[in-house]
């Protein structure tokens, strides 16, 4: 087996969603193994402190600003990466999240939700989070005959979760959606597969999963009962999936797989 399985030195790699924890975190782990990373991200602050830590641990890595539901905004970004780093070969759309609108909750019953507020849940984690970014860098990765695309998924995906029920039916289309990237650039070179973390407290969920306090939620305490390992996962746990999806070395033969990163919480039922 090669020493160099798992090795990205010459590969540029833009991570979508790099401001967040867990984009944040594969972004600082693409570039320890040695991709030159796009930091892609709305906040300037934050991408340029993730841009700050990469570069402290001896990685290579720029930010871009951009918003990832603008095509223009990505274009540019992409022009960018092109002139700063190079051809990108590796896309991780890390961008999403759950709008506190569409969470059911008792004070707000499901037949309430505003078709409005539904489809901006569909733009944020479908049409920002894997359509726009795809359409823009798959094309490119078609014509060079090679890349990775690895768009981030969820365990509601596969067992819609109570209470966020846009944001699991916005992440089961994301499975979709990427399945047929799958099949469709199969041949062109350009690999597609999801990575579904399970429960990682994130700025997204961390009010649904701890009280104000700072004491487990009674959610929090059926999530753990839910999944084997009884604990949440920390964001450097899915660097390993990341990477192995990334190396064309090491995954040249893995296009429309989903890889589950969730302490075995879609194996368990009762």
């Amino acid at each position: 087996m090669s020493s160099n399985l798992f090795d990205l030195k010459n590969e540029v790699a833009v991570v979508i969603g790099a401001t967040g924890v867990l984009g944040g975190a594969l972004a600082e782990g693409l570039a320890q193994a040695g991709a030159k990373v796009a930091v892609l991200g709305r906040s300037t602050e934050r991408g340029e402190a993730r841009v700050h830590a990469i570069r402290q641990a001896g990685g290579i890595a720029h930010f871009f600003s951009a918003d990832a539901m603008d095509r223009g905004s990505v274009k540019a970004a992409h022009d960018g990466i092109n002139a700063t780093l190079g051809v990108p070969t590796i896309l991780v759309n890390a961008a999403g999240g759950n709008d506190p609108k569409v969470t059911v909750t008792a004070e707000r019953a499901f037949e309430t939700i505003g078709l409005d507020d539904w489809r901006a849940n569909f733009d944020l984690n479908l049409v920002g989070g894997v359509l726009l970014p795809c359409q823009e860098f798959g094309p490119a990765m078609c014509e060079r005959g090679r890349g990775s695309i690895i768009n981030i998924a969820s365990v509601s995906a596969h067992l819609p979760l109570s209470r966020v029920v846009a944001y699991s039916a916005s992440k089961a289309a994301v499975l979709s959606l990427s399945n047929f990237l799958a099949r469709e650039w199969a041949t062109k070179g350009v690999r597609v597969n999801t990575l579904t973390p399970g429960f990682f407290p994130a700025e997204q969920n961390r009010k649904l999963l701890f009280n104000p306090d700072g004491t487990p939620s009674p959610r929090t305490l059926a999530i753990w009962s839910h999944t084997p390992m009884a604990r949440f996962g920390e964001s450097s746990e899915l660097i390993g999936a990341c990477v192995f999806l990334a190396s064309q070395a090491a995954s040249s033969f893995v296009t429309g797989t989903d890889i589950r990163v969730d302490g075995g919480f879609l194996s368990q039922t009762i």
